[in-house]
């Protein structure tokens, strides 16, 4: 909240050029700014990220995957991988 009080007009600058700003409270995302068009209706990670659903990952300087998984609502990621894996 703190950042975003001082640096409004460059937050909202940065949302309006597409990037997803989170905002917290006490280290809780509690909102978001960002642009006005959805972007097709899927969501990256950065937006799973952003609403907490998933944790940045470590480390950002491995390749992205070249295998894709398409998933439902409610599907077990464990069962996804294991079968991915060949187990």
């Amino acid at each position: 909240m703190r950042d975003l009080r001082n640096q409004t007009a460059a937050a909202v600058r940065r949302a309006g050029a597409g990037e997803r700003i989170v905002v917290t409270v006490d280290g809780r995302p509690l909102a978001q700014l960002g642009p006005l068009d959805p972007l097709a209706g899927s969501a990256t990670l950065d937006d799973l990220v952003t609403r907490g659903l998933l944790v940045a990952p470590r480390r950002r300087d491995r390749p992205a995957p070249d295998v894709r998984v398409d998933l439902w609502a409610g599907a077990r990621l464990d069962r996804a991988l294991a079968e991915l894996r060949g187990g």
